[in-house]
């Protein structure tokens, strides 16, 4: 484990005022028959609702959030600067995961022990990428179809799934209309 303190610099605000500044992010499981999981971290943008970085593997070992959050610092160009707020899972305080956060110049940030409504957009982002893609069923039949649907879902989410808190617009959408607006006042 990391023996640094982190501060939780969200404090249940679920929002940023700009895209690239503030994120949040948790594993979930994908139960994929016979017992067997897959496990699934994400790094979401607090601004666009967007799914900028995330990774599946069959185990969740420290590298499995490392690999989500270097994601999105490849989707971004980079993430100095900016807030990655978690849990106190033992993923993401880990000394690794302290490294590649220092590595790419992110601030972390964590809530409460035990108290999920301290990352309630990430778990509210879970449940409703497992309700959409599993559609009432109990698993899927392969790690493969699990992969597929996902990379299908989150596919779909970025570019086409409407927000009401965003006017309407998908993530990508609401931010490409966030980056003319700053575009024109420049």
């Amino acid at each position: 484990p990391s023996h640094q303190k982190v501060p939780d610099l969200i404090g249940r605000d679920f929002t940023a005022p700009a895209p690239n500044q503030r994120y949040v992010g948790d594993i979930t499981y994908l139960p994929v028959g016979e017992g067997r999981f897959l496990y699934l971290a994400t790094v979401l943008d607090l601004c666009s609702r967007r799914l900028a970085g995330w990774s599946i593997a069959d185990h969740m070992r420290a590298e499995l959030v490392s690999d989500a959050l270097r994601a999105a610092a490849a989707t971004r160009g980079g993430l100095h600067g900016a807030i990655f707020h978690a849990d106190h899972g033992a993923q993401y305080t880990s000394a690794e995961f302290a490294r590649v956060c220092a590595e790419l110049g992110v601030r972390q940030s964590m809530g409460a022990v035990g108290t999920s409504a301290d990352n309630a957009a990430a778990e509210a982002f879970n449940a409703t990428l497992k309700r959409e893609t599993l559609q009432g069923a109990k698993r899927w039949s392969s790690a493969r179809e699990a992969r597929l649907a996902v990379f299908k879902w989150i596919t779909r989410y970025n570019t086409r799934r409407r927000h009401s808190a965003l006017g309407y617009l998908s993530p990508i959408d609401y931010e490409q209309q966030t980056t003319d607006k700053v575009l024109l006042a420049a």
